[in-house]
């Protein structure tokens, strides 16, 4: 599956698309750029699931947890780690094998760590406000 998304909202109307088919035990990897939109991304799918958590990336704290109405969602990001070691200290290994789904950023610098059952989007920033969306994963 390929997308072109317009605008903010039309990256999380996707984000939102995945959320209304995922199950507790998904795993999805978010690949692209810095301000690529991939929060955005998780901000659509979070907001599909009706949280009232304020989605943030995760870029210092390396997870954040949304209760939501459905399941947890464990939202990852990999950027500001030197070592997959680190992931021990953060229950790393527990969240991916929870009864939620997890949504790892910049998951492709460590893919010895990623689960063969992830889904991956990669999001291309193509200007200001388009972005190409892509999947293997038909919706």
């Amino acid at each position: 599956m390929k997308v072109t998304a317009y605008s903010v909202e039309q990256t999380r109307e996707l984000g939102a698309l995945f959320a209304s088919k995922a199950m507790p035990g998904d795993i999805y990897l978010l690949e692209g750029d810095l301000g690529a939109g991939k929060t955005e991304f998780v901000r659509g799918f979070t907001a599909k699931l009706e949280t009232e958590c304020t989605v943030r990336s995760p870029t210092f704290s390396i997870i954040n947890v949304y209760t939501t109405r459905m399941f947890p969602v464990y939202h990852f990001d990999f950027y500001r780690m030197c070592d997959p070691d680190e992931l021990n200290e953060t229950g790393y290994y527990e969240y991916i094998n929870s009864d939620g789904v997890c949504l790892i950023e910049w998951g492709n610098l460590f893919p010895e760590v990623i689960p063969q059952n992830a889904v991956k989007i990669k999001i291309t920033d193509i200007s200001e406000n388009v972005r190409i969306i892509e999947t293997e994963k038909e919706l």
